[in-house]
């Protein structure tokens, strides 16, 4: 009997874990690479549970594996916060001001929006309430009435 060959080990693409957090460390101003890697959990874990669908499952492939672990690990909420209100609960969840949360926060998504496409970080603010275009470092763009 032949037995099929095994799929090859599929790598994630774009930059290495390691390289990310150093993005996030310099974007950040982190004295350590373990502070950024802390302030990276943090704000992935608050993130995935934002973010459902194919846009979540896109995403999660586009990061580092141990990145996308920490993000893919949460359950999505039921009601998604505004931007505001995610830096409001990444700051009680860390023990955090507003103003460290919001900086922390800056820091990682604008990594994460260069580790994605334009497209798909265009789908992600499709789905996201409104407010976090500023947090992945893009304008935030509202119609006129």
């Amino acid at each position: 009997m032949v037995h099929p060959e095994p799929a090859p080990a599929t790598t994630t693409p774009g930059v290495p874990y390691e390289q990310m957090l150093e993005q996030i460390r310099y974007d950040g101003a982190y004295p350590t690479r373990e502070r950024a890697e802390e302030v990276a959990h943090a704000v992935l874990a608050a993130l995935g549970a934002q973010l459902t669908g194919d846009e979540r499952v896109d995403l999660a492939a586009r990061l580092p594996i141990e990145a996308a672990l920490t993000f893919t690990a949460q359950i999505p909420a039921t009601h998604p916060c505004t931007g505001w209100e995610f830096v409001q609960y990444l700051a009680t969840r860390t023990g955090g001001t507003p103003a460290t949360a919001r900086w922390d926060t800056g820091a990682v998504l604008t990594t994460i929006a260069h580790l994605t496409d334009p497209s798909l970080l265009n789908r992600i603010l499709a789905q996201l309430p409104t407010g976090y275009a500023l947090l992945f470092g893009r304008a935030e763009l509202i119609q006129a009435a």
